[in-house]
């Protein structure tokens, strides 16, 4: 017997998932902005230090001098560029103008070059202004933040920004290589410039109400170190992730001369390494909203403070047959990165859930000085110790001293935090 033919209708082809934030215009503009502005930063941190080595012929101490020309507005200008912020009522504002400004720096830097005026003073004096715009801009974005996104969508926000922060850590880099190799750095520089552009028109097309300034006592930059101080929230998180990142800096100034002396490990293989803990960090981002609801934000913060240092235990490890060498380290990358944007989105959604909406700016700001000015000291400590003691046994102590920071955390209100916190 013949079955009767059914025609049937095909089914019509599935639309990729778009997540629901993105399809605000207002978050999708300010969350483009930021993606921009993100690679446009991978792109300078690549493009200078290479004009400075290649056109200018600098050396090991001008490179030095260079780094700190471009990290030192961290130190001074994070505290009172918050407490500013807080008391200007246009955060986007602030931001549109850092982003115009560094672009029209990176600009002046190729035409110097054509003119033949550019020098290292120059250059470190650019860097200088940079940085101090960069610090405007991202003490201002976390009141931006607060603005546009609701609280119970602060994780997926956090993620997705973070998700950008990832890729740009992939594709940055390469993207500026390329530039460099087939323009030259001063015109890659160029390049740059159309990103922070970029970024400005997004941000000025983003349509928000932000929040009135309050003015009086009880603000500015004692004050937010004092909200800080007395927050059980943010105190142990602003301890933990002070002293992990004290002992990361030890292990980040060793790591490059234990890999490529002790461990033989050539440059070319060094970036593929590398390059594998960045997708470790896409992961993390997408993994990190899931993790915080199931075990709740307050166990992924402290989740993220152990995923984070845990894995780089395998540098000192490393030994033996090549392939096993490559296979631990390539582990140690890229599930510490998984690590650190698990911590990222959930220490930054707390710390804007736990802070009042008038010392957003301020708190971020002393966060960053905090941050920022341990890093040096660090460093300091893990090449003094590694000069004492030898690399390896350094490494050892930086590695397994990163994982105290969690203590902090552990003996706090976080570890029981299940929902975002109201401000203290």
């Amino acid at each position: 017997m013949i079955e009767p033919l059914v025609l049937t209708e095909p089914a019509p082809p599935r639309r990729p998932h778009i997540p629901k934030l993105l399809r605000q215009t207002a978050f999708r503009r300010y969350w483009s902005a930021q993606t921009v502005s993100l690679f446009g930063d991978q792109i300078t941190e690549l493009a200078v230090p290479l004009l400075a080595v290649l056109a200018i012929g600098a050396g090991p101490a001008e490179m030095g001098y260079l780094t700190a020309a471009a990290l030192l507005p961290n130190l001074f200008f994070s505290l009172p560029a918050g407490a500013w912020v807080d008391r200007y009522p246009r955060r986007r504002q602030v931001m549109i103008i850092a982003d115009l400004g560094r672009a029209g720096l990176l600009l002046a830097v190729p035409l110097l070059w054509w003119a033949d005026a550019l020098n290292l003073p120059l250059l470190c004096v650019v860097a200088f202004l940079i940085g101090t715009l960069s610090v405007f801009f991202e003490v201002a974005h976390s009141s931006l933040f607060a603005a546009l996104v609701r609280r119970p969508d602060y994780v997926a926000a956090n993620s997705l920004i973070n998700g950008s922060r990832a890729m740009s850590y992939v594709a940055g880099p390469s993207i500026g290589g390329v530039l460099v190799q087939v323009l030259t750095a001063p015109v890659a520089l160029v390049a740059d410039v159309l990103t922070y552009l970029t970024s400005a028109v997004f941000l000025a097309r983003t349509r928000v109400t932000e929040r009135p300034v309050q003015a009086g006592p009880g603000l500015g930059m004692a004050a937010g170190v004092r909200y800080v101080a007395r927050s059980a929230v943010l105190r142990a998180l602003l301890l933990g992730a002070t002293t992990l990142n004290l002992f990361n800096y030890m292990f980040a100034a060793l790591f490059l001369l234990y890999v490529t002396t002790e461990l033989d490990v050539s440059p070319g293989l060094l970036g593929l390494i590398i390059g594998a803990g960045a997708f470790g960090g896409l992961l993390g981002a997408t993994i990190a909203g899931p993790v915080s609801r199931r075990i709740g934000i307050g166990p992924a913060a402290i989740l993220g403070l152990v995923v984070f240092p845990a894995p780089l235990i395998l540098v000192p490890l490393a030994g033996g047959p090549r392939p096993l060498v490559v296979a631990l380290l390539v582990t140690a990358e890229f599930v510490s990165a998984l690590g650190v944007m698990v911590l990222d989105i959930a220490y930054g959604s707390v710390q804007i859930a736990a802070t009042p909406e008038t010392m957003l700016a301020v708190v971020s700001g002393f966060k960053r000085t905090v941050n920022y000015g341990i890093r040096p000291v660090g460093a300091l400590i893990g090449g003094a110790l590694g000069a004492a003691i030898g690399v390896r046994p350094a490494l050892w102590i930086a590695t397994v001293g990163a994982l105290l920071g969690v203590l902090w955390v552990l003996f706090s209100p976080l570890r029981t935090m299940r929902q975002l916190p109201e401000e203290e």
